[in-house]
């Protein structure tokens, strides 16, 4: 009853060392599914002296999973031959731009 309180489908994780990964599959109020991916670090807070959850979340709407799977699988491909993929990052639509350069370790990601 719980899940259905928050519109969870299905669920599965991954635990990984300290972090755990979190595939949910929930539903909208038009019931169209999509995929959450979260990422759960623990850490410790030196100050408090207790430890606390540093969570990343992705939202993947279906109508995006061919291009994320196909790039997904690229990016794997690459890191286990060295073959760099053919096709693009990001594909411009509707007058934007082409490919993006994102510094990941200048994004302030705190919640």
């Amino acid at each position: 009853m719980e899940n259905q309180e928050k519109n969870e489908v299905l669920s599965r994780a991954v635990k990984a060392g300290k972090r755990t990964y979190f595939f949910d599959v929930k539903s909208t109020r038009t019931e169209e599914l999509y995929l959450t991916i979260t990422e759960s670090k623990r850490k410790f807070n030196a100050e408090t002296g207790t430890f606390f959850y540093e969570k990343h979340k992705v939202f993947l709407y279906k109508e995006d999973f061919e291009k994320f799977q196909n790039a997904l699988a690229g990016v794997i491909d690459f890191i286990q031959t060295g073959k760099v993929p053919e096709e693009t990052m990001f594909e411009p639509e509707n007058g934007e731009e082409g490919s993006i350069d994102v510094d990941f370790d200048n994004l302030d990601m705190t919640l």
